[in-house]
């Protein structure tokens, strides 16, 4: 059995209208969740398999650190994985967490927005947060664009980094074609 805590204004998300999110989890994994109203929640897998849980718990993890159940359910398909950053650990003072944060965030979401867009993983800010769900190489793009955002780098020179990552990810992708069709 897993434990997980979320953030007590993410349970009903978790949960969804009617118990939908929850039984879907609960269906696709063959888990049992039960979700307390203080964000603990238990996963329980009848047949004692620590890679569901280990699954499962991402995807509830995704949940709580604001993923809506659409895309956090991404990581029912073993190709997709989830990354957690914690700015706390980062950081010594929540004016610096905040500043950092509204780095990567961007005016009006732009930076975001762009993060996504250009390595193809979804982030989402929440709390002292940034959380990555994609495919493996998509959440190493998007992980080393907040690394150097983080760091102090430019924008521009962010999303410079991105558009090459992205143009190498698509040229080993053709590449990949070709050898499986030749």
């Amino acid at each position: 059995m897993e434990l997980v805590k979320i953030p007590v204004d993410r349970v009903a998300v978790l949960i969804g209208s009617r118990g939908r999110v929850k039984r879907g989890i609960e269906r696709k994994f063959k888990v049992k969740l039960v979700v307390g109203e203080d964000g603990d929640v238990e996963i329980d897998s009848p047949a004692g398999d620590a890679y569901t849980e280990w699954r499962v718990k991402d995807v509830v993890k995704a949940v709580g650190r604001g993923f809506a159940p659409e895309k956090a359910f991404k990581l029912f398909s073993e190709d997709y994985y989830f990354k957690l950053v914690d700015l706390g650990d980062l950081f010594n003072s929540d004016k610096d967490v905040q500043r950092y944060k509204g780095r990567v965030i961007g005016e009006h979401g732009k930076a975001r927005g762009n993060i996504e867009a250009l390595s193809g993983a979804d982030v989402c800010v929440y709390g002292d947060t940034i959380g990555f769900i994609g495919l493996l190489e998509e959440v190493n793009l998007a992980f080393e664009a907040v690394q150097a955002l983080l760091q102090g780098a430019s924008h521009s020179r962010v999303f410079r980094l991105l558009e090459r990552g992205r143009r190498k990810m698509k040229e080993e992708q053709a590449d990949l074609w070709e050898k499986r069709i030749s």
